[in-house]
């Protein structure tokens, strides 16, 4: 997968933010987890999860490698509901290739 494959055209200039920002992390593994994410849930997302998503964004990639990998508690400060979304989506769409 190259990277963003959903247009953006029919996106609040917010959505197409983070869209942006979902798939430019810096680290390739980070960018195919959230970026196939928010090319899926973008559209769909409240804006209250939008909140959420873009907190997620802003966790240190170290940070958020953990919590993915169970090698770090998730803290009670971070965005469960949306975290707990972009795990389930990445064990229903695993990247093939």
């Amino acid at each position: 997968m190259s990277g963003l494959s959903r247009t953006s055209d029919d996106l609040s200039p917010r959505r197409r933010k983070i869209l942006y920002h979902a798939w430019h992390r810096g680290t390739r593994e980070l960018d195919l987890l959230l970026g196939r994410f928010a090319d899926a849930a973008i559209g769909d997302l409240t804006e209250a999860e939008l909140d959420d998503f873009e907190a997620l964004l802003e966790v240190d990639d170290r940070d958020l490698f953990g919590w993915i990998l169970g090698k770090f508690p998730v803290p009670e400060t971070a965005p469960k509901a949306v975290f707990s979304k972009v795990i389930a989506f990445a064990l229903e769409n695993p990247v093939v290739g």
